[in-house]
């Protein structure tokens, strides 16, 4: 004999607003209007006899039997969706990762073909983008993220620290007769003056941390540009050195000081609690961070 099960319109109301913590929020979601999500919730309040809800002037609350249900629901509507991905692009489909430019071009490009040596079958489709990712909304898999790793709702595994230091062409450097101590790289050219970086990395050098206030604010928008344009010798970026070791071993860059700086941020590897177990994330999550760990050395979380 089949389970009792209530309307499935209903559980995708209560879903969305259990996870969103707002009738409005999820009726945006599903394309319904806030009065429609309500009714469906009341709707299933009715079938199960209890209220799922505390309603409040301008927000509600799970009960304790709504903390029960929703991530329940949650993770079975993940697994359905799952299950429809694969039915539609093969066994193990396509695996899309979203991470920021600088990250995929500088490592994850240069090391994701082992990757797909051990995983043949699935392909693997960059997302590069500064943009948070909403992955109940949009067609993402797993995420790298440069952060405090405070994102309530996703499993998050710490990759690297974000350390930032001056890094430049060893011409650009001769061309002063060398960079010896900090105060010298005031005398070059300074790509992206206004990156809130340089305010910290010259606290820690015991530079005047506004000495860049009166240079115009350029900016080339990504670490990966600042880096190429350092290497052509036309100034002085501020980079998370790990990202650039590669240019730093071979002397397309000098790192002329040991001083880093960390403004508290890191490198995350994340995605939705629910999908933890999924096999193409397991996969790739368990290969990333073998790989990060052998290739930059110490993590430091």
């Amino acid at each position: 004999m089949p389970l009792p099960l209530p309307p499935l319109s209903a559980v995708r109301a209560f879903e969305a607003a259990a996870r969103h913590g707002s009738f409005t929020k999820a009726a945006e979601e599903l394309g319904m209007t806030q009065a429609a999500v309500s009714y469906q919730i009341k709707m299933l309040e009715q079938r199960v006899g209890a209220p799922l809800f505390l309603r409040r002037p301008r927000q509600v609350a799970l009960t304790e039997v709504g903390q029960r249900l929703a991530p329940v629901f949650t993770e079975a509507f993940t697994l359905i969706g799952e299950a429809y991905a694969q039915a539609r692009s093969g066994a193990e489909g396509v695996l899309c990762v979203s991470t920021i430019l600088t990250f995929a071009s500088s490592w994850l490009a240069r090391n994701l073909g082992a990757f797909q040596i051990q995983h043949p079958a699935l392909a693997v489709r960059l997302d590069t983008s500064t943009r948070l990712i909403d992955f109940a909304r949009e067609d993402v898999d797993i995420a790298i993220r440069s952060g405090s790793g405070n994102w309530p709702g996703l499993a998050k595994h710490f990759l690297f620290k974000a350390d930032f230091t001056p890094v430049l062409s060893p011409k650009l450097a001769e061309s002063i007769g060398g960079v010896k101590e900090p105060a010298d790289l005031l005398r070059l050219p300074v790509l992206d003056p206004g990156d809130p970086w340089w305010r910290e990395w010259f606290a820690v050098a015991g530079l005047p941390v506004d000495a860049l206030a009166e240079r115009p604010r350029s900016s080339l928008g990504a670490q990966a540009y600042e880096a190429n344009a350092a290497m052509a010798g036309h100034g002085v970026a501020i980079v998370t050195r790990a990202l650039f070791s590669a240019e730093l071993a071979d002397g397309r860059l000098l790192q002329p000081f040991d001083l880093v700086a960390n403004d508290g941020n890191s490198y995350w590897l994340v995605y939705p609690e629910a999908r933890r177990n999924v096999p193409k994330i397991r996969a790739f999550r368990d290969w990333l961070l073998a790989a990060v760990a052998g290739s930059l050395g110490p993590r430091d979380a």
